[in-house]
C-alpha cells in the first residue's frame, strides 16, 4: 500500500530486538532522540489549564498537540512515533470501520488476517516495490539473547505477505476473483518528525488485495473503492477531497497506476493524502507466479491485481480541518457523543425536590433522544460547575450542548448550543428530538460546506512560474500544466523550495505533485507550456501541486 510512514519488544518468549532496515539505526540514533525531544512525550507534557493556550494560526504544532491531548484523543507514549489512541478517538475509527466494512462486503470483499511478520526472502522478491519501503522496514533480529537465523521484517504493507498464498489458491478461473481485506496495523520506521495520526511509526488501517482474470474488472474495482474512500471523507468526516491519479513519480511502487483522494489543511497550506487505490496490473502476479488456466485456450495467464487502503490518518485530517481555537469540532456522524445535556442553576440552597425535578427532566430528555438513535450523554457530575462542563465538552468537540435550568423546566424548554458556530437556540421540549435530529444533519452539512469553500478559496490555477511560487507562499495548492516527466517534477520541487529555512518557522519545502485531478479545470491548449520555465516538453494535463504532509 502507499508509503506513509529500535525498540526492544517484550513477548512471552523473551525480548526481541528490533533494528531498522538498511543499517541506519546508529546513524539515526541522534535524530531519533531529537525527534523524541521535539515531539511532546508523556513525561515532557506539563500540566496545563483545561482550555487551549495557543491559537491555531499562531502555533499550529503546539495547537495540534494541545487539541489531541486536552481533547482526550491521544496519550503520548515512550516509544517515539507511537501513540495511545484513547476511546474518544478510537470511537471515530470504529464508526469509519463499521461503515466502510459494510460497504466493502456489499462489493463481495471478505475479511481475513495474515501474519505481521515477513521473511526477508519474500519481502525482497519484488525489488521495485520494496525499494520504497526499505528505509522504513523494522527488523526482528533477536529472540532473547539469541540471534535469529534470518531477520524477520514487521510488515510495512502486505502485498508480499499475502501473494504467496494467492499463488497457492489460484489454479483455475473458477478461483477468481479473490477479494480480501484485513483490518490490521503496520509499522513504518521512518525518522521524519512524527505527528500523531498524520505520520506515525505504527498505525491502524484496512488493506484490501484483490485478483481478477480480466483487467477491466480490476480497474472497475479501483474506482469503486475510491468512491467509498471519497464518501468516508465527505459523508462521514465532512471533508471535501480532490480525486485523481498520482504522477509516475508519486505512484505506488510496483503499480501500473495509483488513484487517490487528496485533502487540504488551510492552516498549514498543505495537501494531505487521504487514501489510495492502486491497480497493480500483472507485476506482482508475475513475481509471485499467480496464474490460472484459461478455460477456452488452456493457456496459463497471470491475474490482474489491485491493492487499496485507508488509515487512522483520517482522524488527523478531520482534526486539522475542523478543530478551532476552543478545541475539537466533531462532525455529528462520527462523534461518539452527539449531544451532551448539562443541568444548570443547581445551588447549595436549592431544595432537594427542585433539584430532583431538574435532573429528572434531563434524564427524560436523554431517554427521548436515545429512542431517536441520537448518541447522547447527560453530565450529572456534581463536583464540577456548569461552566467547567461547557468548556470540557466544547474542548472535546461534541456537536450540540443542551442546557436545562429550573426556569427551563417550568417553561417546558431547553437551550441548544451548536459547537461548530456557537449558535444558541431555544427549543420546546415536546419538539426537542425532532429539532435536535435536524440540527445534527444541518451541522454535518454546514461543516462540509465551510470546508469546501476553504478548499476552493485556496486552490489556484497558475500558468506562470512566478505566480506558482507566490501562491505556494500564500499557503495555497496550485493547478498547473505539467509534462509528466519525473526529472521535471524533481526540478519543480527543488526550485519552489525556499532557501530561508530559518524564516519565521513557515514551511520551506518545495511543491510536490498531489495528483492529476480527474476533473481538469480546462483543456490543454496549443501553445501551452509546462509550468517549469526550463521545461521544453509539451504539457499533458493540469496537475495539483502543493506542499504536503
Amino acid at each position: 500500500m502507499e508509503a506513509e510512514n529500535d525498540q526492544g519488544v517484550i513477548s512471552k518468549f523473551g525480548k526481541m530486538t528490533v533494528s531498522k532496515g538498511e543499517g541506519t539505526y546508529q546513524s539515526n540514533k541522534l535524530a531519533n532522540k531529537k525527534a523524541e525531544k521535539n515531539e511532546s512525550t508523556g513525561k515532557a507534557k506539563k500540566s496545563t489549564r483545561l482550555g487551549l493556550e495557543v491559537k491555531k494560526l499562531e502555533n499550529l504544532a503546539e495547537w495540534y498537540s494541545q487539541v489531541i491531548t486536552k481533547g482526550e484523543m491521544i496519550e503520548y507514549y515512550d516509544v517515539s512515533g507511537c501513540y495511545i489512541l484513547r476511546p474518544w478517538s478510537y470511537a471515530i475509527w470504529e464508526v469509519i470501520k463499521e461503515w466502510l466494512d459494510n460497504q466493502l462486503k456489499k462489493l463481495g470483499v471478505q475479511n481475513c488476517y495474515f501474519p505481521i511478520f515477513v521473511s526477508k526472502n519474500v519481502l525482497e522478491m519484488e525489488k521495485t516495490h520494496i525499494a520504497d519501503f526499505a528505509p522504513e522496514v523494522a527488523w526482528v533480529t533477536k529472540s532473547g539473547d539469541s540471534d535469529l537465523a534470518e531477520p524477520i521484517a514487521i510488515r510495512p504493507t502486505s502485498e508480499t505477505v499475502m501473494y504467496p498464498a494467492y499463488a497457492k489458491w489460484v489454479q483455475s478461473y473458477r478461483d477468481l476473483p479473490i477479494k480480501l481485506n484485513q483490518w490490521n496495523n503496520v509499522v513504518r520506521w521512518e525518522f521524519k518528525h512524527p505527528q500523531p495520526f498524520l505520520r506515525t511509526r505504527e498505525f491502524l488501517w484496512q488493506e484490501g488485495h484483490s485478483a481478477y482474470s480480466e483487467p477491466k474488472e480490476a480497474e472497475e474495482e479501483v474506482m469503486a473503492i475510491l468512491d467509498l474512500y471519497t464518501k468516508v471523507y465527505t459523508d462521514l468526516l465532512a471533508i471535501p477531497v480532490i480525486r485523481g491519479r498520482k504522477t509516475e513519480k508519486e505512484k505506488f511502487a510496483g503499480a501500473d497506476y495509483t488513484t487517490t483522494v487528496e485533502a487540504f489543511v488551510s492552516a498549514s497550506g498543505r495537501g494531505i493524502q487521504g487514501a489510495t487505490s492502486h491497480h497493480l496490473g500483472q507485476s506482482f502476479s508475475k513475481m509471485f507466479n499467480i496464474i490460472y488456466e484459461d478455460p477456452e485456450t488452456q493457456e496459463k495467464k497471470y491475474v490482474y491485481q489491485n491493492s487499496w487502503g485507508m488509515t487512522t490518518r483520517t482522524i488527523g485530517v478531520m482534526i486539522m480541518v475542523h478543530a478551532d481555537d476552543q478545541g475539537l469540532v466533531l462532525p455529528p456522524k462520527v462523534s461518539n457523543v452527539q449531544v451532551v445535556i448539562v443541568p444548570c442553576g443547581i445551588t447549595a440552597k436549592m431544595a432537594e425536590e427542585e433539584k430532583k425535578k431538574l435532573i429528572d427532566a434531563c434524564v427524560t430528555l436523554e431517554d427521548e433522544f436515545k429512542k431517536q438513535q441520537i448518541r447522547v450523554k447527560g453530565d450529572y457530575r456534581d463536583n464540577y460547575s456548569p461552566g467547567w462542563k461547557f468548556n470540557h465538552w466544547e474542548l472535546k468537540g461534541v456537536p450540540i450542548r443542551i442546557e436545562v435550568g429550573p426556569r427551563d423546566v417550568q417553561q417546558g424548554q431547553l437551550v441548544a448550543v451548536r459547537r461548530d458556530n456557537r449558535e444558541k437556540v431555544i427549543i420546546k421540549c415536546l419538539e426537542a428530538s425532532k429539532t435536535i435530529d435536524c440540527m445534527l444533519t444541518q451541522i454535518q452539512e454546514d461543516m462540509l460546506s465551510r470546508a469546501a469553500k476553504d478548499l476552493n478559496d485556496h486552490t489556484k490555477i497558475c500558468k506562470d512560474w512566478s505566480d506558482f511560487c507566490r501562491e505556494l507562499e500564500h499557503k495555497n495548492i496550485i493547478l498547473a500544466l505539467f509534462c509528466g516527466g519525473i526529472p521535471c517534477e524533481d526540478q519543480i520541487k527543488k526550485d519552489s523550495a525556499r532557501d530561508d529555512a530559518a524564516d519565521s518557522g513557515a514551511p520551506s519545502m518545495g511543491a510536490k505533485s498531489l495528483c492529476i485531478p480527474f476533473e481538469q479545470p480546462r483543456l490543454v491548449e496549443l501553445g501551452d507550456k509546462c509550468i517549469h520555465p526550463n521545461c521544453t516538453s509539451k504539457p499533458k494535463y493540469y496537475v495539483l501541486f502543493g506542499r504536503s504532509y
